[in-house]
């Protein structure tokens, strides 16, 4: 593990690395993103970035941000399953006031010249990082270990696929909205809901397309391309399967 203060630019800049991070703020603000998910680094808020995510930052004015650098294959024997879950994904932790002291005695340490070669990087990172499981409990991580999707992430998961039906929409792209593995988030979203995510997203084009015909005028094709389907017959299909009906039948009996 790696331990060290930057102060990180004004400038945003973006990059991805093996390693897991951690980011909490000991002086000043920075910005961070990660999979779609934005928040504020600082005193009372730190970031976790999963080994590999891409990520988006910038400081607002002058910060010291304390980083902690763990090999992905080091997290396990560092801090065990926990560890593992804690970095399962982007998240935003907030820290409670009694990791304070902690953070004060980390900004004076791990700036002394001696703190790399005494080894006290290593061992502070190692606290650190034990704290900041224990204040989580790591609730969320033990949560998706159980397999479930809150009601507001669903509900957030099929406003975003309502306000993008034009366009495809990957598995990927919907675990993005909940900070989740592609291959984790198809698990856990068919034990909540009972259908695979692609099954729920073409019930939505359905019920969307469905709509637009009794309550519009707009010609079929225009209402295929709105809902995402590749063509008229492709609409047509999914119509006859999921509701036994036409385009022209939902259109007259509308």
């Amino acid at each position: 593990m790696r331990t060290r203060i930057l102060d990180l630019p004004v400038q945003t800049a973006t990059h991805a690395h093996p390693e897991h991070q951690l980011v909490i703020g000991l002086r000043g603000c920075a910005d961070f993103e990660v999979q779609g998910q934005g928040g504020a680094v600082n005193r009372l808020h730190a970031c976790v970035v999963p080994g590999g995510e891409a990520h988006a930052f910038s400081g607002r004015g002058h910060n010291h941000m304390l980083i902690m650098d763990l090999p992905s294959a080091a997290a396990g024997a560092l801090g065990g399953n926990d560890a593992e879950r804690l970095f399962e994904r982007p998240r935003f932790v907030q820290l409670d006031h009694q990791l304070q002291g902690l953070l004060d005695f980390a900004q004076y340490a791990v700036a002394t010249p001696q703190a790399e070669q005494d080894g006290l990087n290593w061992h502070l990172g190692g606290v650190l990082l034990a704290a900041l499981q224990r204040r989580l409990g790591v609730d969320a991580g033990a949560q998706r270990a159980r397999g479930a999707l809150s009601s507001e992430e669903l509900q957030r998961l099929e406003t975003y696929v309502l306000a993008n039906l034009d366009r495809p929409l990957s598995v990927a792209s919907l675990a993005a909205q909940v900070c989740v593995s592609s291959s984790h988030f198809h698990a856990l979203y068919r034990q909540a809901t009972g259908m695979t995510p692609h099954q729920h997203v073409l019930a939505l084009r359905v019920r969307e397309a469905a709509h637009l015909l009794r309550d519009s005028a707009l010609p079929v094709a225009e209402v295929a391309s709105r809902c995402g389907f590749s063509s008229q017959s492709a609409l047509t299909h999914a119509l006859r399967r999921q509701l036994g009906q036409t385009p022209r039948a939902l259109r007259i009996g509308g």
